[in-house]
């Protein structure tokens, strides 16, 4: 079936987040081995004045920073045998308390984090860090439920610091951007004016070219949760990588593989694999299908075992984060292409 008729009603709902004013910007891909549909419309900004959206313009990837950098770098951590998925945290932060949680556990978003810290986003960048080291902590429900939070893979970002010498980012940026020839198209510190802008703040006001996430904003180079700027193109050649080249071969086959099953210590299915969410393909072997999402605006879907794809950035935070509508629609999008893309 042709590309552009099978995905019918996943356009629909795509050219409606424009239409219905749901996103000021829209790039979008779905591909399905080479063959591809390609977008990208509307409004890099809308406040304090219009400024239409030009192609391979950079957006704020936000939570996509977790799967896109900061996993794959600590995974050839993982090959290299210096750092074990199973390895406890307290052995490399051995700051935090409660129970004895493991990087699987902060990867699947088990550990059960636990701690409120106060005034949390007028602290510094060493007052942060020290807080999040002494306040946060693992409580009982280690391991028996999916509580998702940033402060996990913060830990990691540290951890693998620790092991390495280096801050995560600058990390993620030796050991995953540059090998895979994406300096021009990832990277933490894009040029401001080709930076999709994101909230405009009473604090900050307009935030362009400097990260949405306020613990990323604070922590800088240390965090691995948030941070990563992209292009279309750019997650658009990083997913063909991982699909179809192990990501250039920076990583075994087992270790991609080992994204697309359950990676939790429950029994049980819980669909969280490392980093990523799975969803269960519509076919009769209800094989995974890994999926994330980014507080700005950002998701995407991958299938490996039929080689396609979903990649849609928005900036969906400007010119304000209070926006529930593009969640009801971003949903719905989720269901329609699961559906279409097994057509």
């Amino acid at each position: 079936m042709d590309i552009q008729n099978k995905y019918q009603k996943t356009l629909k709902l795509l050219t409606a987040m424009r239409t219905k004013e749901v996103v000021p910007a829209l790039s979008y891909l779905i591909f399905e081995g080479d063959q591809r549909l390609k977008s990208e419309t509307g409004w890099a900004k809308l406040e304090p004045e219009r400024e239409p959206l030009k192609p391979g313009m950079f957006y704020d990837l936000a939570s996509l920073t977790k799967v896109v950098g900061t996993l794959p770098a600590v995974a050839q951590l993982v090959q290299a045998g210096e750092l074990s998925w199973d390895d406890r945290v307290e052995t490399f932060l051995p700051e935090l308390k409660g129970k004895d949680a493991t990087i699987r556990d902060i990867l699947t978003h088990t550990a059960a984090i636990e701690g409120y810290i106060p005034h949390r986003n007028e602290l510094n960048h060493e007052e942060l860090l020290r807080a999040i080291l002494n306040t946060e902590f693992f409580g009982e429900n280690l391991a028996k439920n999916i509580c998702y939070t940033d402060i996990g893979l913060i830990l990691v970002g540290l951890i693998a610091e620790k092991i390495t010498g280096k801050p995560i980012q600058q990390l993620v940026t030796e050991t995953v951007i540059q090998p895979l020839g994406l300096t021009s198209e990832l990277t933490y510190h894009p040029l401001v004016q080709v930076t999709v802008p994101t909230e405009l703040t009473k604090q900050r006001g307009l935030i362009r070219g400097t990260v949405h996430d306020p613990k990323a904003f604070v922590l800088q180079e240390q965090c691995g949760s948030a941070g990563l700027f992209g292009t279309l193109t750019g997650l658009e050649k990083y997913a063909h990588e991982l699909l179809e080249n192990n990501l250039g071969g920076l990583l075994s086959t087992m270790t991609v593989q080992s994204f697309f099953h359950d990676q939790t210590r429950m029994q049980g299915i819980h669909n969280r694999s490392f980093g990523w969410k799975l969803f269960s393909a519509r076919v009769k072997d209800r094989h995974a299908v890994i999926s994330h999402t980014g507080f700005t605006g950002t998701f995407m879907v991958l299938d490996h075992q039929t080689d396609q794809g979903l990649i849609v950035l928005t900036n969906r935070v400007h010119p304000t984060a209070k926006n529930d509508r593009f969640l009801e629609l971003r949903d719905q999008l989720f269901a329609a292409y699961l559906n279409e893309k097994e057509l």
